[in-house]
């Protein structure tokens, strides 16, 4: 009789605890993580630089991401994991650099170069613990709508409640004007999403990996003729670009629209970041190299975000990465350190946007390192950020190349002869990171032949997707 009566006790004291733990979890911050596609640091009208004026687009009308930028805090060195999409998605899915991950392209490699590219994992495995999962554990209800493009399965086999499945590019192609490459039929299940979690009492968590800047053809017909007016002259693609971005823009205007409507705006972080710099670089930028290269054009993109704690109009010049997020949604989700997993490379950035511009991240490794030993808009490269010192080693040459970023943010003056010292211990870090995590490297190709080797015009058309993609969700 005691026993049961135990049970019964114990049975109504759960009972009363599940109110309580259901509030605490309806207190939790909402998360609302937008991810562009191609899109460059000076890709909007958005200054991503205090006094840089080559930090913003001169044409581009982003209204809603200015309005997003003066509510938060703006990153002037924020990084994307790697200068391509498909390396940068699952690096954010993870908190894991795409060095570790073994997945560091997009495109097919390069064959018939002097180094053979590295083979790639190119699908997420089901042993990785994603943040959708995470955040799943302590109550969050979660959504992914938009590109996927890592596998594994589709966002439904990695903790996403709600998804669109197991997209690529192939996606934007379907959708015109008046929803061009889905941008607001992606803003519309979003707000259904929050509308649903919000009267669940539920905090949740939602990526919208916009399908823009691709498939930019498809822009609407309002913004195609705007920008054939604003950009007479110009290339039809740069006018296509500049239009699907204030389509895109506007999609974001609805879903930050929807989550004032609903009355979330106190209790809601939104994250706005692009997966890797400007397809076929910039020289409008100020920045070197675009995607495909590991210099400054090819990942360093506009990061802004706004938020309970974070105070409006603010900037933070401390260089972060994309996988600095996922330790970061933890710690707001309020999930326990101990849960994430131990090879996640990621950093907290709470402190950042809490204004103290004086804390050092702190993170698995020193600095943060890009791997990228592949061809593509160049030979296969890899570079190492410590403080405001940069190198760059380039694998066919052999060569490194060094950067003080605080007084040469466009990279061009090397500093390796003059600096021989700092050169070789960077170099040092860069190896020695690369080595412990595993990573691969690209290897002397002994059938080479110089004669019958592709051009480097060739080898840079592989960049980026240009035309209709086939249905294999992967390609670039």
């Amino acid at each position: 009789m005691r026993i049961i009566q135990t049970l019964m006790i114990a049975f109504v004291s759960l009972l009363n605890l599940m109110p309580s733990l259901e509030a605490a979890a309806a207190e939790r911050p909402n998360i609302v993580f937008m991810l562009a596609d191609d899109q460059g640091w000076n890709g909007t009208s958005v200054a991503m630089h205090p006094t840089l004026s080559e930090s913003k687009g001169k044409v581009i009308q982003t209204p809603n991401l200015e309005k997003l930028a003066a509510q938060g805090m703006r990153f002037s060195q924020g990084y994307s994991p790697a200068p391509v999409c498909s390396p940068t998605r699952i690096s954010l899915q993870t908190g894991k650099s795409p060095a570790q991950l073994h997945w560091t392209k997009a495109a097919p490699p390069v064959e018939g170069m002097k180094l053979i590219e590295p083979k790639l994992i190119k699908s997420i495995s089901e042993n990785e613990k994603t943040i959708a999962e995470l955040l799943k554990s302590v109550g969050y209800t979660t959504a992914h709508y938009g590109k996927w493009h890592i596998s594994g399965g589709g966002p439904g086999a990695h903790g996403y409640d709600e998804h669109d499945g197991d997209t690529g590019n192939e996606n934007a192609f379907k959708f015109q004007d008046p929803n061009p490459v889905d941008i607001f039929g992606m803003a519309t299940r979003a707000k259904s999403f929050m509308t649903r979690a919000q009267q669940a009492g539920k905090p949740f968590f939602i990526q919208l990996s916009w399908n823009a800047l691709h498939a930019s053809e498809n822009a609407s017909k309002a913004a195609l003729v705007k920008y054939e007016i604003n950009m007479a002259g110009q290339n039809e693609k740069a006018i296509a670009v500049a239009a699907i971005t204030e389509d895109l823009d506007r999609g974001v205007g609805a879903v930050l629209d929807a989550i004032d409507t609903l009355g979330l705006s106190n209790n809601t972080y939104v994250i706005y970041m692009s997966d890797n710099g400007a397809g076929g670089g910039d020289k409008k930028s100020g920045l070197r190299g675009g995607k495909g290269g590991v210099w400054e054009g090819g990942l360093r993109v506009p990061l802004m975000i706004r938020g309970p704690g974070i105070a409006a109009n603010s900037w933070c010049h401390v260089p972060v990465v994309g996988y600095d997020l996922f330790p970061t949604f933890c710690r707001w989700g309020g999930v326990s350190k101990e849960s994430i997993p131990p090879n996640v490379e990621g950093g907290d950035i709470t402190e950042l946007l809490a204004g103290k511009s004086n804390v050092t991240v702190e993170r698995k490794f020193p600095g943060l390192v890009f791997h990228f030993p592949h061809y593509q808009s160049d030979e296969p490269q890899s570079s190492i950020l410590i403080g405001s010192l940069k190198l760059v080693h380039l694998y066919e040459s052999n060569t490194d190349q060094l950067f003080d970023l605080s007084k040469d943010w466009s990279e061009r003056n090397d500093l390796s002869a003059k600096l021989p010292k700092e050169t070789a211990e960077l170099r040092q870090q860069l190896e020695s990171y690369l080595k412990t995590v595993n990573a691969q490297l690209p290897q002397i190709n002994p059938a080479y032949d110089s004669t019958a080797a592709p051009s480097r015009d060739a080898m840079r058309g592989k960049r980026g997707q240009t035309t209709k993609p086939k249905k294999n969700g992967n390609k670039p």
